[in-house]
């Protein structure tokens, strides 16, 4: 009888043994991406290294580093440069100051600012704005149109195909045809009508401060390009571009403004802030005519 006691508790000491982890090695069925990382790791390599699994957790993408060495290697780091310097990779189709990364934050990598990963396995898909089932490479020819008042480029353009290599690479691992925790912006109520003076008093204080006064942005000392774009004015986004939206744009700073403190305006404050910026001048909507884009009031008032 002793000696089967002694086997039994010998056996549940070696399951318990078993049942501990490596410090380095993480349970998928088990782990929360974010509280059960490895304590041998530092906390942004290891959040880096954990693959989001459960629901409510956002997707990682790969690290730079794991470009791989090929012709499709090739196009995916050539997709960055143009996305991360747009202004000098593919200036011929840019008609503003901006770069691709100024509204997808973290070289389309961020949640909550329309990362990469999580548009690019969504589409093709309807869009309201031109009421059409639209590509992906078709929905970036619209953003150098609109937010970088430009020039779409050819589908069979060398920036196209870049541009979709690095989305397509960046999604690795990612569903398709699943909405993601992170997907384009954040979500908002709105309990009231935005106050333009409020928003006027709050751009004055949390954003002018990054984005200047007269809302013309700072620009880099060493390239071309700002460093902090502007929201306004000739060098900033169109009329038709979706961060000409007030929504849009109160969703986008809720999540990630002021820079390094997103989710510290309140939904109204985005919306007020929103409002402000909406009412200054900016270049026209493409889309329509002279006398639409002077008399008409302009579109994404919400």
């Amino acid at each position: 009888m002793k000696k089967l006691v002694f086997l039994f508790m010998v056996g549940a000491l070696n399951i318990g043994h078993a049942a501990e982890l490596p410090q380095t090695e993480v349970r998928v069925d088990t782990h929360e991406a974010r509280a059960s990382i490895p304590t041998s790791l530092t906390r942004e390599k290891a959040i880096r290294q954990i693959p989001a699994i459960s629901p409510g957790e956002y997707f990682v993408p790969p690290d730079v580093g794991d470009i791989p060495t090929s012709k499709y290697g090739d196009m995916v780091k050539l997709g960055r440069n143009i996305f991360i310097d747009t202004q000098h990779y593919a200036k011929r189709y840019v008609g503003n100051g901006l770069n691709c990364s100024n509204c997808h934050l973290q070289e389309g990598r961020k949640a909550y600012a329309a990362p990469l990963w999580a548009a690019y396995p969504m589409y093709p898909e309807f869009r309201n704005k031109t009421r059409d089932v639209v590509t992906f490479e078709a929905r970036v020819q619209d953003c150098f149109r609109f937010s970088m008042n430009g020039i779409a480029p050819t589908l069979d353009s060398p920036e196209i195909k870049a541009i979709t290599s690095y989305a397509h690479w960046l999604s690795t691992g990612a569903p398709f045809n699943k909405e993601l925790p992170g997907r384009g912006f954040a979500r908002l109520g709105k309990p009231r009508d935005p106050t333009p003076i409020n928003g006027e008093k709050l751009y004055k204080e949390s954003c002018a401060s990054c984005h200047s006064l007269d809302g013309q942005g700072q620009k880099f000392t060493n390239r071309d390009g700002y460093m902090f774009p502007p929201l306004w004015g000739k060098d900033s986004f169109n009329h038709g571009a979706g961060m000409s939206s007030v929504k849009s744009c109160a969703q986008f700073s809720k999540a990630n403004m002021p820079l390094g403190k997103g989710w510290t305006l309140t939904d109204m404050e985005a919306w007020d802030v929103c409002t402000y910026i909406w009412l200054q001048d900016r270049p026209w909507d493409p889309r329509f005519g002279w006398f639409f884009n002077i008399f008409a009031p302009p579109t994404g008032g919400n």
